[in-house]
């Protein structure tokens, strides 16, 4: 199976041992791919929009991000990582997601995310840890994945590894060995489960994008649902 990891940062702290510990069990028998931000995108979106209006090979940080959307695409899970900064996700991370706004359903969505599994890994000193998963869940949800399971590390002590109690380590690990247990026996031949509110959503913006390729054919956004055959009985969960 395939892998793709975005870690948030490129710092080795609490987030990245968790993410270490989760991915143990697959190494062997996977072909993980990861990313580490800023490096591998180390631009922030300008919002120019011309990804959106005009293609996102037009995205001036295109070079960075087909690297990223390939892997993305060809991988059977994905795994979003980031430490809790100011109660949200990374600077670097919501950079990322602003870059990749033309896959969301409102514009042009890939089928293959339709039927993929995500994993969202974040902790805190104290609060922040769901709102910081929030800013990336919802992105992945506007992309199409329905199947998302968050692990959320909540720490009172100490922000790094060393220095948390043994209690907290292994209290952490155990949870987190848990989920990746979870996830290893899943059976990724068979796609994702394609829930009803990424059903309903699709629908909302398939009378949009309906409605736009109307009243102009040479729209893009209008084009590549009509090319798709979204416009109309085709969809992108089924094969």
């Amino acid at each position: 199976m395939k892998i793709t990891v975005i870690n948030g940062t490129e710092k080795h702290g609490v987030t990245y041992r968790l993410k270490e510990i989760f991915l143990e069990q697959f190494r062997e028998k996977s072909d993980i791919r990861e990313f580490y931000l800023p490096k591998d995108c180390p631009a922030f979106c300008s919002g120019c929009a011309n990804c959106v209006i005009k293609g996102e090979h037009i995205c001036k940080d295109a070079e960075y991000i087909k690297k990223i959307t390939s892997s993305l695409l060809e991988s059977d899970l994905i795994v979003m990582t980031s430490p809790v900064y100011v109660m949200h996700a990374t600077g670097s991370m919501k950079a990322l997601l602003d870059h990749l706004a033309y896959l969301w359903m409102p514009h042009r969505p890939a089928p293959e995310m339709f039927t993929k599994r995500a994993v969202i890994i974040t902790q805190c000193l104290g609060a922040g840890a769901k709102s910081a998963a929030k800013d990336i869940k919802h992105s992945l949800s506007w992309w199409g994945i329905s199947r998302i399971t968050v692990f959320t590390g909540k720490l009172m002590g100490d922000i790094v590894w060393e220095g948390l109690s043994e209690k907290k380590r292994l209290e952490l690990t155990k949870k987190i060995n848990h989920l990746s247990d979870r996830f290893f026996h899943i059976n990724y031949e068979k796609p994702s489960r394609v829930n009803a509110i990424t059903r309903i959503k699709f629908l909302f913006c398939r009378k949009l994008q309906k409605a736009l390729h109307e009243s102009d054919p040479d729209y893009l956004d209008g084009k590549y649902w009509a090319k798709m055959g979204w416009l109309g009985k085709a969809r992108p969960w089924r094969a």
